[in-house]
């Protein structure tokens, strides 16, 4: 068969890797000049480096195997992580439930109520016991109003903003606490966190080679005008031309891989009413990232929570506590963390406006901080990277199998109760795959 990927991200590629080692020939079209999609990598001093943090979670065996798979398991390596959380200018350490007992920006009634909400959670085997109440009601009443509005609010802010914060549902919650617990191996373990050694660059490098070497093809820098269709049957691309000829290609059967309002308006009218309805029910927050490269560490942490939200950003990820800087030529990278709707007043801003508006603030997290520590940064949008999650979720998620015969679409507003991520997005390609495959 001949089949279209819209998409060079994470889904489109591990779902054209399995076509093509079938004997299918799969075509994918991506509009960037790289792969990767949320994925991707930029250089940083002749290092790949992510445009957004990555890590795996030891239960994320979708991706772990296919890295098996095609030669590079033995790039994975193991750490334990190092987490915290910044609450009134102190940071504190969050590895194991011990962790949780020293937390004393809360007094030790709330700490355990904190602790046996999170057990319950975990023991809780079906998210959708969560799924009708929001996480901020929930929360409120099973943590305590106190430990709810200096742990779990601050976060919920952060990652949905204003507008969003109070809308999302528990099931969210539910797929957090599940994910993370299952990277420790047991309750009282320190949680393990899995990074390609060579960069995601890698891992896209080598199923780029594999898919072709198998007949099939990657299009970068290449848009699609428009999913041709016909009487609900998808008939194939129309394509854009390096010379603007605009040019249609059939194909047996397509899958994309784009936010869902993108792939809506690449198809048009074609779109049975219902199924629009739920595409335009799902909303997003975007990723606006300032990656710093300091000559100096910042923190003694990997991943630190802020729950301070006279601080503008959510989350400060020291890539270096992770993996060790003398991968980067000894320097230290950081990423400045924030999920903002188009609204957000930040959201606008550019690299050097937003890098000023955060630079105040580094001091609250060390006092010893100075901008002579910064030897570059970068600035990086990711758009439609975090869908809203409220209540009843399930019930808008659009199909994978779309009204036109034929046409399919996998992106990550589809993921969950999971949060979205890499492994996921394996997930859902390696599956829509193999439904393609047994559909014809």
């Amino acid at each position: 068969m001949n089949i279209a990927i819209i998409g060079a991200g994470a889904t489109g590629m591990a779902a054209a890797y399995d076509l093509s080692i079938k004997g299918h020939s799969p075509k994918i079209y991506e509009a960037s000049a790289f792969m990767g999609g949320h994925a991707s990598t930029f250089d940083v001093g002749g290092t790949q480096l992510e445009r957004g943090y990555h890590h795996w979670f030891t239960n994320d065996i979708d991706i772990i195997n296919l890295l098996n798979e095609i030669g590079l398991g033995n790039e994975i390596k193991w750490f334990e992580s190092k987490v915290g959380t910044l609450v009134n200018g102190k940071i504190y350490p969050f590895g194991t439930p011990l962790d949780l007992l020293r937390f004393s920006a809360i007094n030790i009634l709330d700490r355990l109520r904190l602790g046996l909400a999170t057990l319950y959670i975990q023991k809780k085997m079906n998210f959708k016991d969560f799924e009708n109440i929001t996480a901020s009601n929930w929360l409120s009443k099973n943590v305590g109003k106190n430990a709810y509005e200096i742990f779990w609010e601050p976060m919920l802010r952060g990652k949905f903003g204003e507008k969003f914060y109070d809308k999302i549902s528990m099931a969210w919650i539910w797929g957090k606490v599940h994910t993370r617990l299952a990277s420790r191996g047991s309750n009282f373990s320190k949680e393990k966190l899995g990074y390609p050694m060579g960069s995601f660059a890698q891992i896209f490098d080598v199923l780029s080679d594999k898919i072709k070497n198998s007949g099939g093809e990657i299009n970068l820098s290449t848009l699609v005008n428009k999913v041709v269709t016909n009487k609900d049957k998808f008939i194939g691309l129309e394509i854009s031309e390096k010379n603007s000829i605009k040019r249609l290609i059939k194909f047996d059967a397509c899958l994309v891989t784009t936010p869902s309002h993108i792939f809506e308006k690449l198809v048009g009218d074609d779109l049975s009413l219902a199924y629009k309805n739920k595409i335009a029910s799902i909303k997003y927050m975007s990723a606006v990232l300032i990656v710093l490269v300091l000559n100096k560490p910042l923190t003694d942490r990997y991943w630190l929570n802020i729950a301070d939200r006279s601080i503008p950003f959510v989350a400060v990820i020291e890539h270096t506590n992770f993996i060790d800087s003398s991968n980067y030529s000894d320097k230290h990278i950081v990423y400045l963390s924030n999920y903002l709707d188009k609204d957000n007043y930040m959201y606008s801003m550019s690299h050097e406006e937003l890098l000023e508006h955060y630079i105040p603030h580094l001091v609250k997290i060390n006092p010893d901080f100075n901008s002579d520590w910064i030897e570059t940064s970068y600035h990086h949008k990711i758009d439609y990277a975090q869908p809203i999650v409220g209540i009843n979720y399930s019930k808008n998620i659009p199909d994978h199998k779309t009204p036109i015969q034929g046409l399919y679409l996998a992106n990550t507003s589809q993921v969950y109760p999971e949060d979205r991520g890499t492994n996921y997005s394996v997930r859902m390609g390696r599956n829509l795959a193999n439904t393609i495959m047994q559909s014809f």
